[in-house]
């Protein structure tokens, strides 16, 4: 299961985020966890580069990209090679909305957006959708004309 898909700019305020299977109590510790980590480790390292972590049995994959940090957190058939698909499809995603690489203004100014493709990405904890193409008619906020 997918257990948390949060991005953050490089301060450490989180800009987005989505949990799934995790309780609230526990959230607050994931939050600082991640942003913490983020902070010991992104500082030079390049876009799209990803690291990898492993905390309480669960897998991290994280990457900076422009401006802002993407952390994807999973466990069971969700390891670091799944994980790393995922933040794939995240980066390109926004980097689409965006149309380059993301300042923390432009990736606000995209944000409804932004979340709309990270909803049709991630579905209750599942990688659902993995094709760029599919993901942009998804997100396309016009009504469907056919059914």
């Amino acid at each position: 299961m997918l257990l948390a898909v949060l991005v953050a700019n490089s301060e450490g305020n989180i800009l987005v985020e989505r949990f799934n299977g995790v309780p609230a109590e526990e959230r607050l510790h994931w939050r600082s966890f991640l942003v913490k980590l983020g902070a010991d480790n992104l500082k030079g390292v390049k876009n799209e580069e990803l690291l990898v972590a492993s905390h309480k049995s669960v897998y991290i994959v994280y990457t900076v990209l422009g401006d802002v940090s993407i952390f994807v957190v999973g466990k069971d058939e969700y390891d670091e090679l799944a994980l790393s698909e995922a933040i794939f499809v995240i980066t390109s995603a926004v980097k689409d909305v965006c149309g380059k690489v993301p300042t923390e203004r432009l990736f606000l100014d995209k944000y409804g957006k932004i979340c709309l493709c990270l909803d049709e990405i991630v579905w209750k904890g599942l990688l659902e959708n993995t094709d760029k193409d599919r993901i942009k008619r998804l997100v396309r906020l016009k009504p469907p004309t056919e059914f």
